[in-house]
């Protein structure tokens, strides 16, 4: 097919809007909010308002201000997600430093043989962290660099310049499984669970990075569950919805109480939660008698 649709005024996106059935109640406001959101983006939200997916018509009586609390909610849970990913990937590239140099010395990352040579690019790792420290306007780093002769600084510098997708590699790619088990050991998780959650969290990371949608999302790349355990996060599971959001937000909380015990992360999700009544929460995996799993029982 060629396409064939002009651009829209914001005007006439408004009024296509409206022509589609949506309740308009300030057309000033709304057509403000068109212009800084972009229209195909708020579109994306108008889907789960549709009694009909192919004509784009609207089930009546639905609201501009409906939508747009949708979006609002999407984005605060993206900002919430990146404020526990920002501890959690800052905790993982601590125990992958710590536990790795203290069985290797402060530039075991420089030595293949420990990492899993068959599933690890070990080449492409270092010539990635080499191109990140070029990069680094970070003082301390760049003293670093010019005090000393190497291929890199140590690992506990190193990890500091880590793409969270690299740094997750570099876990994953450990040749020995006790390493991966001390780290894990920090989470209160199997070291499998932690590999495959932390691979999970970079897709959700880019997802929220990106300003993409994070409500209703059904992910591709999805995080192994825990069958042993903390039996409150298990219980707290919904192995029912398996590519949904909630089991990363149970993972998630999780690993919040265990790498920072007083954090208000679970408070402030269930806050969110309360303030958007009106939020399909089933579209994100919730199972009904969610408030009564005891991860959440505050």
């Amino acid at each position: 097919m060629e396409f064939a649709k002009p651009p829209l005024e914001f005007a006439h996106q408004l009024e296509k809007l409206k022509e589609r059935g949506l309740v308009i109640a300030c057309s000033h406001t709304a057509a403000f909010y068109l212009s800084q959101i972009n229209y195909y983006r708020f579109g994306t939200y108008c889907w789960t308002f549709f009694t009909d997916y192919n004509a784009h018509r609207f089930w009546p009586g639905t609201t501009f201000e409906q939508v747009l609390d949708l979006y609002i909610f999407d984005r605060e849970l993206r900002l919430l997600m990146l404020d526990a990913i920002e501890r959690i990937e800052i905790s993982v590239r601590t125990q992958w430093a710590y536990h790795l140099s203290h069985f290797a010395g402060p530039h075991a990352h420089l030595d293949k043989q420990n990492f899993n040579l068959k599933g690890f690019a070990h080449q492409d790792f270092i010539e990635q962290l080499q191109l990140e420290l070029r990069r680094t306007t970070e003082p301390n780093i760049l003293r670093q660099i010019q005090k000393y002769d190497e291929a890199t600084p140590a690992i506990w510098i190193c990890c500091e310049v880590l793409s969270f997708g690299w740094l997750s590699k570099a876990v994953s790619g450990l040749a020995r499984r006790r390493l991966k088990q001390n780290i894990a050991d920090n989470f209160g998780l199997n070291e499998t669970v932690m590999t495959s959650l932390l691979h999970h969290l970079v897709t959700v990371r880019n997802i929220c990075a990106h300003h993409s949608r994070l409500w209703n999302r059904d992910f591709t790349i999805t995080t192994k569950l825990p069958t042993n355990g903390d039996t409150n996060t298990i219980s707290s599971l919904n192995s029912a919805k398996p590519r949904e959001l909630y089991n990363t937000l149970v993972l998630v909380a999780h690993v919040m109480n265990r790498i920072a015990p007083d954090n208000q992360w679970r408070h402030r999700l269930i806050d969110l939660l309360q303030r958007y009544p009106s939020t399909n929460i089933s579209a994100m995996g919730f199972p009904v008698d969610w408030q009564k799993r005891a991860i959440w029982k505050l």
